[in-house]
């Protein structure tokens, strides 16, 4: 029998290729549990940028949804064309050394930026990024809201596995296979956190009950894959 040797270069290269093909996918299990998929990596045709602003921060490269560091004349938020109320949001991401970012939800087009409505899920370079952060800016965290009971994140670099799950007003973030923020929307509690932080002049933040998920461009850096959603009932 001949044996055939291929050159590491080939090898990396069919590797690289089967993972590729190994992401943006849903499984039938999936499909069958009503799964979407948000991006096939190959294109951003379920997204726009924020108020279909002009927006060339934004590219597909093998199979990546990346938000660019440089080059880039005119930032925008992506959006989903969709709307959505109670759902189960799942995605992959890695950031750049220092970068940040990220992933909104009940978002509305009607206010100059995305998080004046929408609840943001932090995307962060928590150990490599130019300031210190305060808690609740790490990643996972509801932003200026609630910090995480863990710090799960990754280095820059790696990819991290981030779920959202939005069911009436009970919203629970995850990292990593461990849930790190559970947090009820329009409590009196919740209103007092708003009160008196960040939040406390942007009147319709969080008060949506339906909208889109939004990908944040702070400058680029970040890298998205595998992001699918499922509505709940």
């Amino acid at each position: 029998m001949k044996l055939f040797i291929l050159p590491l270069a080939a090898v990396i290269t069919l590797t690289s290729m089967s993972l590729m093909q190994d992401h943006n996918r849903l499984s039938a299990k999936e499909k069958k549990a009503g799964w979407q998929l948000l991006f096939d990596g190959k294109s951003t045709n379920q997204w726009h940028s924020y108020q279909n602003k002009p927006s060339d921060g934004w590219e597909v490269v093998n199979g990546e949804l990346h938000c660019k560091e440089q080059d880039v004349a005119h930032r925008a938020d992506l959006v989903t064309n969709a709307d959505y109320k109670d759902f189960e949001f799942s995605f992959e991401w890695k950031v750049g050394k220092g970068a940040n970012s990220g992933a909104m939800y009940h978002v509305t087009e009607d206010h100059d930026a995305a998080y004046q409505t929408g609840p943001e899920y932090q995307l962060i370079d928590d150990l490599g990024y130019a300031q210190k952060l305060e808690d609740w800016q790490k990643s996972g965290a509801d932003y200026a809201m609630h910090p995480p009971s863990k710090i799960m994140a990754k280095p820059a670099g790696e990819y991290n596995h981030s779920k959202i799950i939005v069911h009436g007003p009970h919203v629970e973030h995850w990292l990593n296979g461990e849930k790190i923020v559970d947090f009820q929307l329009w409590t009196t509690e919740w209103e007092q956190l708003k009160a008196k932080g960040k939040w406390k002049d942007a009147a319709d933040y969080g008060m949506r009950k339906t909208g889109r998920i939004a990908l944040q461009d702070h400058g680029g850096g970040i890298w998205f894959r595998n992001i699918k959603i499922k509505p709940l009932q």
